[in-house]
């Protein structure tokens, strides 16, 4: 009898993939039988580590290196994926940018905006075209902790994330009788780039560590799971819902 969190033969694309919870989401979605597209902006034509690591996984990769900032180029990237007709989209990529808000810039707050919201509905509107034609396909977004809360020294971020949790209800609500699954992981504290300035800083990190149930920061592996999960037939009656992996961190 075939898992339902089997994925062999289906497509799935991941932005952000070239590193952090992006490469553990490819890598996951990989060993469940998709083969992966993998964006970022910097990922190289060949020989990138996540291809490495699908590869070895028994899987196909492609690779495609696109700015996220630049909306023209999102508007080609949604065009060709939708060529490709996937079944499985996953959006991960993201930024942040870190000053107090009586301070913070306003072009970080558009560039934050921008790659990881509004890049993402774009993306998503032409992807999600061939889903909702034959009536199946996944979409799943990577919201964060502030999707629910407001964080300190980030509003941009904040505002995108409360975004993406909205978005993904209110695509699921079109979608859901169409069906099309949209749904969100919502991560915790995971040892990322993202988090670097955090962990550096002692105490911050010593307060953030306290408050996790589970004692300890998230690895990007432990995002696998869910996203394996939401992109499976287990998950066809999960609609607009925004899971937390965060240890416990929301219960606290």
């Amino acid at each position: 009898m075939t898992s339902p969190f089997d994925l062999t033969g289906t497509t799935a694309v991941v932005t952000g993939a070239s590193r952090g919870i992006g490469f553990a989401m490819a890598l996951a979605l990989a060993e469940a039988g998709a083969d992966i597209i993998g964006v970022s902006s910097s990922m190289p034509s060949a020989g990138s580590a996540v291809e490495d690591a699908v590869r070895g996984a028994g899987k196909q990769f492609d690779g495609y290196a696109v700015d996220l900032a630049d909306r023209a180029a999102v508007v080609d990237l949604g065009t060709a994926l939708a060529a490709r007709a996937p079944d499985i989209l996953v959006n991960n990529a993201g930024t942040i940018a870190r000053t107090p808000a009586i301070d913070h810039p306003v072009d970080d707050w558009d560039r934050v905006l921008e790659v990881n919201l509004t890049s993402q509905f774009v993306l998503t509107q032409l992807v999600a075209r061939p889903m909702l034609a034959r009536g199946r396909g996944k979409v799943i977004f990577t919201a964060s902790l502030l999707s629910f809360q407001g964080g300190i020294n980030v509003p941009g971020y904040t505002a995108a994330k409360s975004g993406i949790a909205g978005l993904t209800k209110a695509l699921a609500n079109e979608w859901a009788a169409l069906g099309v699954n949209v749904n969100a992981i919502a991560p915790g504290y995971i040892a990322t780039d993202n988090t670097s300035a955090l962990r550096a800083d002692p105490a911050r990190s010593a307060a953030i560590l306290e408050r996790i149930p589970a004692g300890r920061w998230g690895d990007a592996a432990d995002l696998g799971g869910a996203v394996v999960f939401l992109a499976s037939s287990a998950a066809d009656y999960v609609h607009g819902a925004v899971i937390p992996v965060d240890g416990g961190w929301l219960g606290r």
